[in-house]
């Protein structure tokens, strides 16, 4: 024990802490300096008495592992992806998450999206001009000024209908080409 040198430098490791590299004894401030991992953030070699946080080859601090928005840690919580950036859940849906065209709010991961005519909805956003209902998966009808009418309302108050019965006209026309084939 009295010659258990570092392998690099060759001082002295008996009694101090050091690290095992490839089964070859190293001290700390060579260890630090030549094989320690540096951080993204601060670009600080990341020394045994730190963790060491990676994703995709890269590597930071426990301190410096931050949301590129809110500057919030990382540590233990799920985050995102974007352009080499990474980001919590919320800053990503506020930076890069699509958005309603109707109330303007983002689209959470998971939450049901309508697209029509370009424009993108909530549920509860794409709904009836008449009776503010959600419109889902139903059939529909455009009216003037991208207003939407659902099949219920539409029937009740624009289609057209039979004079002697009261029926709607296009339910009656059905009939009959189906009677007559």
């Amino acid at each position: 024990m009295e010659h258990y040198n570092c392998s690099q430098c060759s001082n002295p490791l008996t009694g101090k802490r050091y690290v095992l590299r490839q089964d070859q004894p190293t001290c700390l401030t060579c260890y630090e300096d030549k094989f320690a991992n540096k951080c993204e953030k601060c670009e600080k070699a990341i020394g045994t008495d730190f963790k060491d946080l990676s994703y995709k080859g890269r590597h930071w601090h426990e301190s410096c592992f931050l949301c590129w928005g809110c500057q919030g840690s990382l540590a233990n919580q799920q985050f995102v992806a974007k352009d080499n950036g990474l980001y919590c859940p919320d800053c990503y849906d506020g930076k890069f998450a699509q958005r309603c065209d109707t109330c303007s709010n983002t689209f959470k991961h998971g939450m049901q999206k309508f697209e029509y005519n370009g424009q993108k909805f909530h549920n509860e956003c794409f709904t009836c001009s008449e009776c503010s209902q959600p419109i889902g998966n139903n059939s529909f009808v455009p009216k003037e000024e991208g207003k939407l009418v659902c099949m219920t309302c539409y029937n009740d108050k624009f289609a057209q209908k039979c004079g002697k019965c009261g029926e709607v006209m296009v339910e009656l026309v059905s009939q009959i080409v189906l009677d007559t084939s």
